[in-house]
């Protein structure tokens, strides 16, 4: 009986469709997974952006306005604005929390060093709590031009 085994060269004709079966049930649970993951909106996150207004000012006293919006430009509630030193130097770190229109207007006072003609003074935000954005990117600066 295993002389028979052995001499049987029939064996290999299903292995190939085996694969091809194997390949396709595979793909299927593949797709299944996928789309199943696909449709957690909870894996998702979205990046957040600011728009200063105005995008230019001197150094100084003064108030910019920060709108904060998403990738299609929708305005963020209830996030947080942190405006630092960027190249142009400010005394004090300034905070301001966004309203229903995604505006925080900061008090900024942003100065320039000895023969600077320009610097930025940077914006980071902290997205509100339990939702789904975050701010990883960098974001728009503010720029600071010697008048």
């Amino acid at each position: 009986m295993s002389d028979s085994l052995w001499s049987d060269e029939r064996a290999i004709e299903g292995l190939p469709i085996r694969l091809v079966i194997a390949l396709v049930v595979g793909v299927a649970c593949l797709s299944v997974m996928m789309s199943t993951i696909s449709g957690i909106e909870t894996l998702q996150v979205t990046e957040v952006d600011v728009e200063p207004h105005p995008e230019v000012t001197t150094p100084g006293d003064g108030e910019v306005t920060v709108t904060v919006v998403d990738p299609e430009g929708a305005p963020v509630a209830d996030a947080t604005v942190v405006a630092k030193s960027g190249t142009a130097t400010l005394s004090q770190v300034a905070t301001a929390e966004t309203g229903p229109r995604g505006n925080a207007t900061l008090s900024l006072s942003p100065s320039l060093g000895a023969n600077q003609q320009d610097g930025t003074v940077v914006f980071e935000v902290k997205p509100p709590a339990g939702s789904s954005y975050q701010d990883g990117r960098s974001n728009t600066d503010l720029l600071v031009v010697a008048a």
